[in-house]
């Protein structure tokens, strides 16, 4: 590989890795979008079970939901149930003392991704709780950065494989005896086949403990089996021996048939290759975002549609880039097949927007969804990325074009060079055998040495024809490299490449990051939940805030109960943008009514739990809309208040 090829590759998986490990925590895409007791509640008698609702149904094991004492000490009684369609519900033990308590569950999302959380409610008055959610975590850890590694790499073997097949049946059938092309197919399949059964190893762990030491565990693999996304490994590990079939036909006996069996072959490849391409899409697509949520009967073909364009195009493209850089000098990929892969991108591109435009709507429901979730920003990455691929492209074709246009002239003059080095062989071959002649004619007495230097004259013969093939083939590919067309069409589809890789770990991520429609539904829950307590008396604030530090951003969120005049319960929650609660050194909060010139009356909450503050007593002395203020400090330097008005009393 030539060295400026090798440092792109390096540089490109270099940003791979910066945009996959920016990923962080895979995001979850069930949402809990309401509790019973909810969120900081204190309630006067202890509830006889806690429920959780989610945004969609959920996988559950036995440990799945916990509720715990303040001492940390369980009280859920019973497996978790599922009373009513995305609500799941645990007992609790009878006469519970008062105190905090905290729930934390560790549930699979219907698409195939874990979700854990944690909230605490109070029985009777807040107490010291010495439970520590901290590091409530799903999906998280060694595990997880495994677990996404893998998902890359199976993504990218897969694109790879079916990609390289496909480019050499449809648009370059006489790449199927380049050696680079058959190594690159092989490798996809390699690729696809070890991160596949890897992914099967750490799901048990991923889901469950986040442990390195449960990878082999076999009863979790046991587990895993029985389950939807075990299901679709498995099928995908059956496809890829039909696969492996595939490949062998296509590499192995396809060059060596008449130009008859080769049509009827190449129809039968054709037909089969899409069958088991198809299968190994669905694998992805009866598991993952298509398979739940709305209109999944369409979603899930519809996917499949959009993983086969995206291998044909991006795999294809990974090929091409291979025969360009690597095949060998006396079978140069022409322009003709690039003009037919040229031709099949084109298409692909165009499934590749339709199907697109159909999941873009699907996912996120709304226009402000591209701006307002993850999700959505990350979908405007790819887009923009898809873009300038496409930009990329279309100088590929320019290139292609001016290649087809120069080739005939080159071809002939070719033949003429061929032509004339031929005679120049020609005259080479005889000055040979006239002084091998001489050399025999020297005298009879001379025979037996004669006899041993016609062995060694043979012999160098064969070392110089050797040589010869060598230093024609050298200049075969000196000359072809040479032709600033074909230089040109190498460096754009290198270009198309790098932006390629960099699109696949963005496509990578999106498939593990909530979707924007699923994030709006939970805040749209949670508000609504907000206005709930806010009508039977209660107030609830959230406020961003950004102290300029290292781990400064956040949400913090102020709960006041009756929110009336005289004595109020407030409870304060800081979270992380993502909505995991977290400690920071100091939270304060102040009220002030400006109307009447009362205030700033400061309140110094007491910390309960991870992300969790609580006072009792508050006094408010007169209705009236309040500025409540709230000091957070993220380190001993990094300190910022934020305020909201709100009516009180």
């Amino acid at each position: 590989m030539p060295p400026r090829v090798r440092t792109l590759v390096l540089l490109l998986l270099a940003a791979t890795g910066l945009l996959l490990a920016g990923a962080g925590q895979a995001s979850a895409h069930a949402a809990l979008t309401g509790s019973d007791p909810q969120q900081g509640a204190v309630v006067e008698k202890a509830p006889t079970q806690v429920s959780l609702t989610f945004s969609e149904k959920v996988a559950l094991a036995d440990d799945s939901l916990r509720v715990l004492d303040p001492k940390g000490k369980r009280v859920d009684a019973g497996d978790p149930a599922n009373p009513n369609g995305t609500t799941y519900a645990v007992k609790l033990h009878s006469g519970l003392p008062d105190g905090t308590y905290t729930v934390t569950y560790q549930v699979v999302s219907e698409d195939s991704h874990p979700v854990a959380g944690a909230y605490t409610f109070s029985i009777g008055a807040p107490s010291q709780t010495s439970v520590s959610v901290s590091d409530q975590t799903a999906g998280g850890g060694v595990v997880g950065t495994l677990y996404g590694f893998g998902r890359y790499v199976s993504y990218a073997g897969f694109i790879v494989m079916v990609g390289g097949a496909a480019f050499v049946l449809a648009c370059w059938q006489r790449g199927a005896g380049v050696r680079a092309l058959q190594r690159l197919t092989v490798s996809g399949w390699l690729a696809l086949t070890g991160a596949t059964l890897g992914l099967l190893l750490l799901r048990g762990s991923y889901t469950g403990t986040g442990k390195v030491g449960d990878i082999f565990d076999l009863d979790l693999l046991g587990q895993v089996l029985q389950t939807k996304t075990g299901a679709a490994l498995v099928s995908r590990l059956l496809l890829l021996a039909a696969a492996a079939l595939f490949i062998a036909v296509l590499f192995g006996a396809y060059e060596k048939r008449e130009d008859e069996e080769k049509r009827d072959l190449t129809f039968g490849l054709a037909v089969g290759g899409t069958v088991v391409a198809a299968g190994l899409a669905a694998s992805w697509a009866m598991s993952e975002h298509a398979s739940t949520g709305l209109q999944a009967g369409i979603a899930m073909p519809v996917d499949v549609l959009h993983l086969l364009a995206v291998a044909s195009w991006l795999g294809g493209l990974t090929a091409l880039l291979v025969a360009l850089y690597r095949a060998p000098a006396d079978t140069p990929v022409d322009a003709s097949a690039v003009r037919r892969f040229s031709r099949v991108a084109f298409g692909s591109v165009l499934a590749l927007v339709a199907t697109g435009i159909y999941q873009s709507w699907r996912q996120l429901g709304s226009w402000s969804a591209f701006t307002d979730t993850r999700y959505g920003q990350l979908l405007l990455v790819k887009i923009g990325l898809v873009v300038l691929l496409v930009g990329i492209a279309w100088v590929s074709r320019r290139w292609t074009a001016r290649l087809t246009e120069s080739v005939g002239g080159r071809s002939r003059e070719t033949e003429e060079e061929g032509e004339s080095e031929g005679e120049s062989e020609k005259e080479h071959a005889a000055a040979r055998a006239r002084s091998s002649a001489s050399e025999s004619g020297s005298g009879s007495d001379s025979g037996s040495a004669s006899g041993s230097r016609s062995g060694s004259d043979s012999e160098r013969a064969t070392q110089l024809a050797r040589q010869q093939a060598a230093k024609d083939a050298a200049r075969q590919k000196q000359r072809r490299d040479a032709d600033p067309n074909r230089f040109g069409l190498r460096r754009s589809v290198l270009a198309e490449a790098g932006v390629a890789v960099v699109l696949l770990a963005v496509t990578t991520m999106l498939t593990s990051t909530e979707p924007g429609r699923t994030e709006e539904q939970a805040k749209a829950a949670t508000a609504a939940s907000s206005a709930d307590a806010a009508a039977a008396g209660a107030l609830t604030l959230d406020m961003s805030f950004d102290t300029g530090g290292e781990d400064g951003k956040g949400v913090v969120r102020v709960d006041l109960d009756p929110a009336r005049v005289g004595g109020n319960e407030m409870h304060v929650y800081v979270q992380r943008p993502n909505g995991r609660a977290f400690d920071i050194p100091e939270v304060k909060v102040a009220f002030t009514l400006e109307s009447q010139d009362i205030g700033p009356l400061p309140v110094v909450p007491d910390h309960i739990t991870t992300g969790h503050w609580s006072a009792a007593g508050v006094q408010i002395p007169m209705a009236g809309e309040w500025k409540v203020a709230v000091t957070v400090r993220t380190s001993d330097i990094d300190q910022t208040t934020v305020s909201k008005n709100a009516q009180i009393g």
